[in-house]
């Protein structure tokens, strides 16, 4: 069995983990102003926070055509392997993984393609990508590593903190947005992934960005101390680094055993929650190490 590992741009791994870890990343578009760009292609992260500045219109995102899909799947026929495990974002926030089911009918004459639903997006999605790679590498099955990914994804948390609902609420989004959109500019709304819908939802109202990462911090150290594992912290922000890596610091301080990382929300998730969002995320810690 030969097994490739597909993923999309939002999993916001480093192009170092792609190479050494033989990860085909596929970009996700998005549309600013009209004019459509491949996230992680056509502009930077840094380029589009400024386009988003200055843009006249909400921006949009999109699904990569099939065909191309299609034509990739085919590719890695070409190339030998006879097995895709293919991790994408939550099918709450994007529909992209659930059309991959009939693609994988498609091409299932030359390639069995197995799509995943990360249930999440960003770095956290990404270290389910690399956990894929690393079990390939040391020769595992498509059925043991899609067992250990529900296995991992399990242990994934989350909570964001945004600067106001915006583009979430704009975007359709949020599922709960109307309970919350009345006082949407007076507040720092916390957002997470709900457990059994795995829709992204707001569940408090806090008055200061202060006072929402201390709260942030106390769900955190609860969550903490409710699982039997060790776990990996990230600190993830959206063109807003120096707040980032000031949580981060203060994180790796209150919890001097566990590791902590910085990340970045890209455009295709950027667009929805905008500039300056913030967020604590957490996974379980393996033994064995990634590479930056």
């Amino acid at each position: 069995m030969k097994i490739a590992v597909v993923t999309d741009s939002t999993c916001y791994l480093s192009q170092t983990e792609v190479d050494e870890n033989n990860i085909h990343v596929v970009p996700i578009p998005f549309v600013v102003d009209g004019k459509t760009f491949d996230e992680g292609v056509d502009i930077s992260t840094e380029g589009f926070y400024q386009l988003l500045r200055e843009s006249k219109s909400f921006p949009s995102t999109s699904q990569p055509p099939l065909g191309e899909m299609i034509e990739l799947y085919n590719h890695l026929a070409d190339e030998g392997y006879d097995t895709v495990i293919s991790i994408h974002l939550a099918s709450t926030i994007s529909g992209f993984v659930n059309s991959l089911q009939g693609v994988a009918g498609e091409v299932s004459d030359r390639i069995k393609v197995i799509p995943f639903d990360s249930q999440i997006t960003v770095r956290l999605m990404g270290y389910l990508v690399l956990e894929a790679a690393h079990m390939v590498k040391n020769g595992a099955d498509a059925d043991e590593i899609i067992a250990r990914l529900e296995e991992m994804r399990a242990t994934m948390g989350e909570y964001f903190v945004v600067d106001d609902l915006q583009n979430l609420v704009r975007g359709g989004r949020l599922s709960n947005a109307s309970a919350f959109i009345g006082s949407v500019l007076k507040i720092k709304p916390l957002l997470t992934f709900d457990d059994d819908t795995h829709e992204i939802v707001a569940f408090e109202k806090v008055r200061s960005t202060k006072k929402a990462l201390a709260r942030v911090e106390t769900l955190f150290t609860e969550a903490q101390q409710k699982v039997d594992y060790p776990l990996r912290g990230i600190v993830i922000h959206g063109n807003d680094p120096v707040a980032a890596q000031t949580w981060r610091d203060k994180l790796a301080k209150q919890f001097p055993e566990m590791p902590f990382e910085l990340s970045y929300f890209g455009p295709v998730i950027g667009a929805h929650l905008g500039e300056k969002a913030l967020a604590l995320a957490w996974v379980i810690d393996y033994t064995h190490a990634y590479k930056d």
